[in-house]
């Protein structure tokens, strides 16, 4: 049954077109995951569903019972009432408010909020993140809207989400940078790309191949469509006399082939691995310990960070993973042992709140206001070179960074300091807030990074391709370290642990057993393949040299039965005669111009082939 409809909504925010006339329909049991790069439009997508905002054009239309419960980004509390009291509220008869406060507790505990009467004006914005989430599920709804219901959970919360929107009733639609959450509770997938709206009967993993598909299919169009204008430009410029005999459907094709809407090929934050030269020297830890208050954080911890280390960082929400990075970049101080750091150490820190950012700079100016170029395996880039990478195109370069998204605004803060050419990174979250296309190119980066990379993150992808050493807060502030990825460490847990314990252990994933065939070696190498020399053969080369003359031949041939079929309008024998005359030249037609797109692009390879020998 269809819950909701939109149809032909069109919506832009001053000179940005975020939808131009696209349709979505959600219908029960819809398992919906939004993605797209930053910008798009994703969020807005969620609030016209949820109605709090209105789309410029094109109508959205609901049953009268259908119940929608919104999860915004950024939640807003009562902040004189209670933790409880927010997540309940509106709630009055006492028997319901009984129960509801008995699952709200449990729920909440579940998420790491363990004092439920205190008041949300001094949580922290994961901790409101959480609250927002569980006064969402708890409320009963035939369509969830969920914007990141994700960030700020570690890998136990994140399970246990997974767990109950599968046992979910009703439809949900949802914008998540997890893919593992994706593939494991989504049937469908809406892209939001270039202001259009692409749906897919689908899993995470199962949309990349259908995409793949599809894009393959619009470029062989456009490369044929390219083709065939060629060819008919070539044929409109041949002067007043050769253009004055070309019928009337002829023109139309080549009017319709000019004004087409071109297929674009997506851009990629892309970049060549960038570094300043690391010495034998790096970051030193010895024998340090970090406590607050009555909680030890960190106990007694040495380690000597190495060239090539790709660490993950893993651990329950406020278990001092953020406080090691903080120790690391020697922002806070250890209660005891030493940081040593190199003298050739130059660090890159991407914390989970972006760096002050003057709202009035352009964006570009903001990057040169690190560097105006930068030295590649390449060669030598440009800042504005380097924006265009990060999908900054030429416009984009000169708006304020005011106008930017809040995903746009992290994409432009990573760039910079990328650019700064550190040899140590340090990334606190980097999964929240970048889109999946971001995060992609982003791991590839990475993977021919000539420094160290220490990275806390509760994405499991993400710590899959990029992380080889995993550094675990377990009790007492014991951080134990386990070789390999994400995978690799919950293998050794299920190991470690016996089978009752482990039932209990709540960083345990179930499902991580196979993840590492979702996820690409990134040591694998491409075999090498010896190029076969392309050239013509003699019938084809004959062929090439003759069939512009046959396709003119034919289009005069369909000229002439047009003018007999004009003057033969009212003998009815000799029209139907040559209609099907007709129909046959143009078929012959049809199946000529389809040879000449094949020969014709053989033609180019080979002069290609030619240039470059």
């Amino acid at each position: 049954m269809n819950l909701l409809t939109m149809e032909n909504i069109s919506k832009s925010y001053t000179e940005r077109m975020l939808f131009d006339k696209v349709s979505l329909g959600i219908n029960e049991n819809d398992r919906i995951g939004v993605i797209g790069i930053n910008g798009t439009g994703k969020s807005t997508l969620l609030k016209l569903i949820a109605g709090i905002e209105e789309p410029d054009e094109g109508t959205i239309t609901k049953g009268k019972q259908v119940r929608i419960e919104y999860l915004p980004q950024a939640p807003q509390f009562d902040e004189s009432l209670t933790i409880l009291e927010n997540v309940i509220e509106g709630k009055t008869a006492k028997e319901e408010y009984r129960n509801l406060a008995g699952e709200a507790k449990a729920m909440l505990l579940k998420l790491g909020i363990e004092d439920c009467d205190q008041r949300t004006t001094y949580l922290s914005g994961g901790q409101k993140k959480r609250i927002a989430l569980v006064r969402t599920l708890l409320t009963e709804a035939d369509i969830l809207v969920l914007d990141e219901p994700t960030n700020h959970l570690d890998s136990a919360m994140t399970e246990w989400l997974e767990e109950f929107l599968k046992k979910f009733r009703g439809a949900f639609i949802m914008i998540t940078h997890d893919r593992y959450f994706l593939d494991h509770v989504t049937n469908r997938i809406v892209e939001l790309d270039k202001s259009k709206l692409f749906s897919y009967t689908a899993n995470y993993s199962k949309f990349l191949e259908l995409k793949a598909e599809r894009e393959e299919v619009e470029l062989a169009t456009e490369r044929k469509n390219k083709s065939l204008y060629r060819v008919e430009l070539e044929w409109m410029m041949r002067g007043a006399r050769a253009r004055s005999t070309k019928q009337k459907a002829h023109i139309s094709r080549f009017e319709e082939l000019r004004d087409r809407n071109k297929i674009e090929v997506d851009q990629s934050v892309e970049m060549s691995s960038i570094s300043s030269r690391l010495g034998k020297k790096t970051i030193e830890l010895e024998n340090i310990c970090k406590a607050y208050e009555d909680q030890t954080l960190i106990k007694d911890f040495s380690y000597i960070f190495l060239p090539g280390d790709y660490i993950g960082i893993v651990g329950p929400n406020g278990c001092g993973k953020s406080t090691l990075l903080r120790i690391l970049t020697q922002t806070i101080e250890p209660d005891s042992g030493s940081v040593i750091m190199g003298t050739t150490v130059k660090l890159g820190y991407f914390s989970q709140e972006n760096e002050y950012m003057d709202e009035n700079q352009k964006v570009l100016d903001y990057i040169r206001a690190t560097a105006d170029f930068i030295q590649t395996t390449d060669g030598t880039i440009t800042a504005s070179q380097m924006c265009e990478k990060f999908l900054f195109t030429g416009s984009m370069q000169h708006q304020l960074i005011s106008k930017l998204s809040g995903g746009e605004k992290r994409r432009l803060y990573l760039l910079k300091i990328l650019m700064d050419a550190p040899n140590i990174l340090i990334l606190d979250e980097p999964t929240n807030d970048l889109d999946i296309k971001t995060l992609t190119i982003l791991e590839d980066y990475l993977s021919s990074f000539q420094g160290i990379v220490i990275t806390v993150s509760h994405d499991r992808y993400f710590l899959d391709k990029i992380a080889t050493r995993i550094f675990a807060f377990e009790e007492n502030g014991e951080i134990r370290q386990y070789e390999g990825n994400h995978s690799d460490y919950k293998d050794a847990l299920k190991e470690r642990y016996p089978q009752s314990q482990r039932e209990n252990e709540s960083s345990i994933n179930n499902n991580s057993n196979s993840s590492n065939s979702s996820v690409d070696s990134t040591n694998q190498k491409s075999s090498r393949t010896t190029e076969k020399k392309i050239k013509f053969s003699y019938n084809e080369q004959r062929e090439f040299d003759t069939i512009e003359a046959e396709i003119e031949e034919l289009e005069q041939k369909i000229s002439n039965l047009d003018d007999a079929i004009a003057t033969s309008a009212s003998e009815y024998s000799k029209l139907d005669a040559l209609m099907k005359e007709k129909e046959e030249v143009e078929l012959q037609l049809e199946e000529k111009m389809e040879r000449y797109l094949y020969l014709q692009d053989l033609a180019d390879k080979i002069k290609e082939q030619n240039n470059k020998g």
